[in-house]
């Protein structure tokens, strides 16, 4: 039914195994190094036609115009503002509806976490037209606030479906033995459940980080100018009117690729462990 370790294959089989596996690396590394050698190109490089081939001298200098020449320090903050509340916002309510839906038993339990479940297989492309028209409505239109609040709406359904399996999963004899204690249902989220949630909660907080800052579709339908645009959708900016300048755009979106890298790494440990803890007993 599963395959068996590479370790117990036959050596022809290992041998290709140890060839494949850089050449498969390579190639799925190999946009990100175009964007970086592109990035590092002078104008002239570009203009002359060098799309594909080393540049003539490194131009460093390609990130240092992109900051003084563009908004995109704007841009990034502006990505911010948009994360890191999407972020905290469906942490707390995953969270809150994790433990309703992964302690309680009551009728209707099944619906409402089919409920949240379904919401995921919703192609967000249909949801285009009523939401953007939804927060022109609600004044929400071209606001960090709306875009923000979309974002935890639509998260907020993977998150519970996380939190939900992962609750389910601790020892219920902790939360009888504080119910016999008369521990109160909120002190034995906060104290029992909570605690024991960091490893999940590490692992959403990196992916949903990933998640919404490497957004391009809603930031380009619900945002429209650079005081409220993210980084995904400024980045086009940085074109000229007449001239394609690809070399600043590479470089801003190296630059606009490290904080979710420098997430990953930092949070590294935890995440891991939030993805495996569960997997054996």
């Amino acid at each position: 039914m599963f395959p068996r370790p590479i370790e117990q294959r036959s050596r022809a089989a290992r041998v290709g195994y140890q060839l494949a596996l850089p050449v498969a690396l390579l190639l799925w590394l190999l946009p990100l190094l175009g964007v970086a050698v592109t990035s590092l190109k002078p104008a002239s490089d570009l203009a002359s036609g060098n799309y594909f081939g080393l540049p003539s001298h490194l131009a460093f200098s390609n990130y240092a115009d992109v900051f003084n020449n563009s908004p995109i320090g704007q841009y990034i903050w502006n990505s911010f503002k948009v994360t890191i509340p999407t972020v905290i916002g469906t942490l707390v309510l995953s969270s809150l509806t994790g433990f309703a839906l992964g302690i309680y038993r009551f009728r209707g339990n099944i619906v409402i976490f089919f409920m949240f479940v379904a919401g995921n297989f919703v192609p967000f492309q249909i949801l285009m037209v009523p939401v953007r028209d939804m927060t022109v409505n609600m004044g929400l239109y071209n606001t960090t606030t709306g875009l923000v609040l979309f974002h935890i709406a639509f998260q907020t359904g993977f998150c519970t479906l996380f939190m939900r399996n992962f609750i389910r999963a601790l020892p219920r004899a902790l939360i009888e033995a504080a119910r016999v204690e008369g521990v109160s249902e909120v002190r034995i989220f906060w104290y029992i459940v909570l605690p024991l949630m960091r490893p999940a909660i590490a692992a959403l907080s990196v992916l949903i980080f990933t998640f919404i800052w490497n957004d391009y579709f809603w930031a380009t339908v619900l945002t429209t100018s650079a005081s409220t645009q993210p980084v995904t959708a400024g980045l086009y900016a940085l074109n000229g009117l007449w001239i394609a300048q690809w070399q600043l755009v590479s470089a801003g979106a190296i630059v606009a690729a490290m904080p979710p890298v420098l997430m990953f790494f930092l949070m590294q440990r935890h995440f891991i462990a939030g993805l495996t803890l569960g997997a054996v007993k």
